[in-house]
C-alpha cells in the first residue's frame, strides 16, 4: 500500500491482532495516563483485546504501520454511523518510542487516502486529550467549537473535505 522509507502500512490481519493490541495497551499505558485518571485508562487497557481490535477491524479499514517487519502503530477509518458521506478515525496509536518521528503523520496521510475518507465531506475523531495537539496540525478542528472532554472522556474533533 503506502510506502515510506522503512515504513509500510497495510490493512490488518488476524494474526496482527497480539501485537497490535499490545501496542495500544503500552501506549495508553505511557502516552495516555499522563492526561486521564489512572483506573480509567486501566480500564480502556483492560478492554483493548484482541478480540477488540479485529471486532472493530470487522467494520472500519484498520491498518497498520510496520518498520523492519514490527507493527509501530495503528489507525482505522470507517462510516460515520453508516452514512456514505461522513466517516470517523478510529484507534489511532503510536508506540511512545516513534511518537515525534513523523509516523502518526504517515499513518493519518495513510487513513486520508483510503476510500472512507475521499466519499466523505466531513471526518470526525472522537480523539483522546493526548492527541489533540497532533490532530490540531493535521487540520482538525473542535467539533462546535467544544475543547473539553464529553462523557466518554473523549474530544469531538473534524474535519471537512472541500
Amino acid at each position: 500500500m503506502n510506502q515510506e522509507p522503512g515504513i509500510t502500512m497495510r490493512l490488518i490481519t488476524e494474526s496482527d491482532a497480539e501485537a497490535v493490541s499490545a501496542l495500544i495497551r503500552k501506549t495508553i499505558s505511557i502516552s495516555n495516563k499522563k492526561d486521564y485518571p489512572e483506573d480509567l485508562m486501566d480500564q480502556l487497557i483492560e478492554m483493548e483485546t484482541p478480540e477488540h481490535v479485529m471486532e472493530r477491524a470487522s467494520w472500519t479499514h484498520f491498518y497498520v504501520a510496520e518498520l523492519d517487519g514490527s507493527i509501530i502503530g495503528c489507525g482505522a477509518i470507517g462510516p460515520y454511523w453508516g452514512k456514505e458521506d461522513e466517516s470517523s478515525l478510529f484507534t489511532i496509536f503510536v508506540l511512545p518510542e516513534y511518537q515525534g518521528k513523523g509516523v502518526g503523520r504517515f499513518i493519518i496521510n495513510a487513513l486520508e487516502n483510503d476510500e472512507f475518507f475521499t466519499r466523505a465531506k466531513r471526518i470526525e475523531i472522537p480523539a483522546s486529550i493526548t492527541g489533540v495537539p497532533f490532530y490540531r496540525k493535521m487540520g482538525y478542528d473542535y467539533k462546535n467549537g467544544v475543547t473539553e472532554p464529553d462523557e466518554e472522556h473523549l474530544i469531538r474533533m473534524e474535519k471537512f473535505r472541500k
